[in-house]
């Protein structure tokens, strides 16, 4: 058959001898009620005409683009990766796609992906957001588009999230540095008002000194900081005669930590002690390697999509707010925990 200018799904479901809506299920791969032969005399239709449904004409008919839009602070680390990765592959197992937006932690960016993925029909959001990103809940609403929160969120009332049990799971660690015999601390991190998760790491860090009594120096830093001014900020809270951990609160942030602090390779990890999160992409390879706290990630992008389509779909099985537990992988930057 010749191929045909501008075939529609009517032509489609003419050539079949079926119903407009049985095709548009056959597009969407809701197979469930429709016999085999009604899908065979489908698919070969399609495949003889080389028909191909505009994304526009199958939301149209099925009322869903089964479209994601997914919003990234930082889509460069190791992390991120494996949240979205985690995302992808749960979602297509009911055949969702995604599309994925950098927002460099920066409010301006998460509003004109919001507008953007909204005007692309998205049926919902998955977003790691900044503290801003409350005031885009209402226009996310108003277009009956659900919302899930990962890692962190603007706020724990009357809303979806998945995150890590941050807050715990630094003030645990910080403790064990302690019974270990670290006695003075630095942590270094990116502006914790920015997200939820920062806030919750520095409480973390700073409760479990308070508890011991201990103090804590804290550098903020921005993302123009360099290995070199990494290594005079440390230097200048360094105390040599005390065993001394430094925190690096963020993802992104420990390799450069990492480089301002190898000119005292030889004093790890007896007298200077180095703990980060996540990185096991290298942190386990490294010389010395590095002990982390490790989030869940391509479980929390998982848990996350299968929340979201359970609210799009309204089938209201999962659990709505999620906490999944970080573990810690001791390595040779700090003294072993038994």
């Amino acid at each position: 058959m010749t191929r045909k200018s501008k075939i529609t799904i009517n032509d489609i479901a003419s050539l079949a001898g079926t119903s407009k809506t049985t095709v548009s299920f056959y597009l969407n791969g809701k197979y469930d009620k429709m016999s085999a032969d009604t899908r065979q005399r489908i698919e070969a239709v399609i495949q003889e005409t080389n028909y191909s449904p505009s994304a526009v004409a199958r939301s149209l008919n099925a009322k869903s683009m089964k479209l994601i839009g997914v919003i990234i602070g930082d889509i460069t680390n190791d992390f991120a990766n494996k949240i979205v990765k985690g995302i992808d592959d749960t979602a297509k197992i009911d055949n969702y796609q995604l599309i994925v937006g950098n927002s460099n932690y920066e409010f301006e960016n998460e509003e004109k992906y919001v507008d953007r993925m909204l005007a692309l029909g998205v049926d919902g959001f998955i977003v790691q957001p900044t503290t801003q990103f409350k005031s885009l809940i209402p226009k996310i609403k108003a277009n009956n588009k659900a919302l899930v929160f990962i890692d962190s969120q603007t706020d724990m009332q009357n809303n979806s999230w998945v995150k890590t049990n941050n807050y715990e799971a630094v003030l645990e660690t910080t403790l064990k540095m302690i019974d270990l015999g670290y006695d003075e601390f630095i942590m270094i991190t990116a502006d914790p008002s920015v997200l939820s998760t920062r806030q919750e790491r520095t409480q973390g860090f700073i409760d479990a000194l308070a508890m011991r009594d201990r103090d804590c120096q804290m550098e903020i830093v921005d993302y123009e900081v360099t290995s070199d001014q990494i290594q005079d900020r440390i230097s200048k809270h360094l105390n040599l005669g005390k065993k001394t951990l430094v925190f690096a609160a963020n993802c992104w942030l420990l390799p450069i930590v990492y480089m301002g602090i190898k000119p005292y390779k030889n004093l790890i990890p007896e007298t200077i002690g180095l703990l980060g999160f996540d990185n096991t992409e290298w942190t386990q390879f490294s010389s010395p390697s590095v002990t982390t706290i490790v989030q869940p990630a391509y479980e929390e992008g998982s848990v996350a999509v299968r929340i979201l389509i359970d609210k799009i779909e309204a089938i209201n099985n999962e659990v709505p707010t999620q906490i999944l537990k970080c573990v810690v992988n001791w390595e040779e930057s700090t003294l072993k925990h038994q």
